[in-house]
């Protein structure tokens, strides 16, 4: 688990994942830790932030990623307002992620005592817990927007002790977002539980990035949706995407797609020339084609002639 990884020291790789391919792709890539992120909401759902993200959203994709990512560990995010009202309502969704989700863990933001008392009870429950401090994107509307946390000195303390207050509440591991890497790196030396990084240098027991900003699935050429500034693009295949695409409706309208190369079905011996003997008899296909649109299709109801 996480935990071995840090002992080995060896950086552990955390990817998100929203669906059975994408899950498939960093399972066979090696990726330790798969999160299915409430970001979902932003990069497959069309939101402007993570809020308007449902709980029943994140569990329909939590129970896809489990059925293609069977290596990694599984970690599913809390969404907005499933966990904030009262500790019984957190237990209850975060069973339903791991029972019915599929899910080895859960990921919730933030570290006032409300929510280190949440932590501290779903542990206590037998549910293992991920935090997450810096940005947390589900307090957009208090942070005033998608801001870098700890630029000053003492938000920079209350950084660290806040990560060391969710490890004594009993995280397994943290995410820490958006924060400069000298407050990342010392929050990663003062807690004993693994510490990934997002935005926040390299000097963290792990990075975490999310999937369609890593592969550059948004990018096309003449529409680049803005990427994170700490997020590297590996690749353009959101580039690739838009060919492929333009390709295939370029030889649907000019006949060369499927051609005979993709129409591999014949019909049986023999089959084909009954066929062809039975179409005759029914006569010309345009004429046909007419009587049915003449006669066919009018069907009379009282006074009201309704035409499909």
């Amino acid at each position: 688990g996480g935990a071995g990884l840090r002992d080995n020291k060896i950086p552990i790789s955390m990817v998100t994942a929203y669906d059975f391919p994408s899950a498939v792709h960093v399972d066979l890539a090696g990726v330790d830790v798969v999160l299915v992120g409430d970001s979902v909401g932003m990069v497959v759902l069309g939101y402007d932030t993570t809020l308007p993200v449902t709980f029943d959203e994140i569990l329909h994709h939590c129970r896809a990623v489990a059925r293609g990512a069977k290596r990694p560990l599984l970690v599913g995010d809390l969404p907005f307002g499933s966990y904030e009202v009262s500790t019984e309502e957190a237990q209850r969704n975060a069973y339903r992620l791991l029972k019915e989700g599929s899910m080895e863990a859960v990921k919730l933001e933030g570290a006032d005592p409300s929510r280190l008392r949440t932590v501290e009870v779903l542990t206590k429950g037998g549910i293992a817990v991920m935090g997450h401090i810096g940005l947390t994107p589900q307090s957009y509307s208090t942070l005033g927007g998608f801001r870098a946390q700890g630029r000053r000195a003492a938000q920079a303390v209350e950084l660290v002790e806040q990560a060391q207050r969710l490890e004594d509440a009993g995280v397994f591991a943290m995410v820490v977002e958006c924060v400069p890497q000298e407050v990342a790196r010392e929050i990663t030396e003062r807690v004993s539980v693994p510490v990934i990084g997002i935005g926040s240098g390299p000097h963290t027991s792990g990075q975490v990035l999310v999937y369609h900003d890593l592969l550059g699935m948004m990018q096309h050429p003449h529409h680049a949706k803005v990427v994170p500034k700490f997020s590297k693009q590996y690749a353009d295949v959101g580039v690739q995407i838009h060919a492929a695409l333009k390709d295939f409706c370029k030889e649907v309208r000019e006949e060369k797609f499927p051609a005979q190369r993709y129409s591999p079905y014949q019909m049986l011996k023999g089959e084909k020339d009954m066929f062809e003997e039975a179409m005759l008899k029914r006569g010309d296909a345009e004429e046909e084609r007419k009587r049915r649109q003449a006669g066919g299709e009018i069907v009379e109801s009282g006074d009201n002639i309704k035409v499909y």
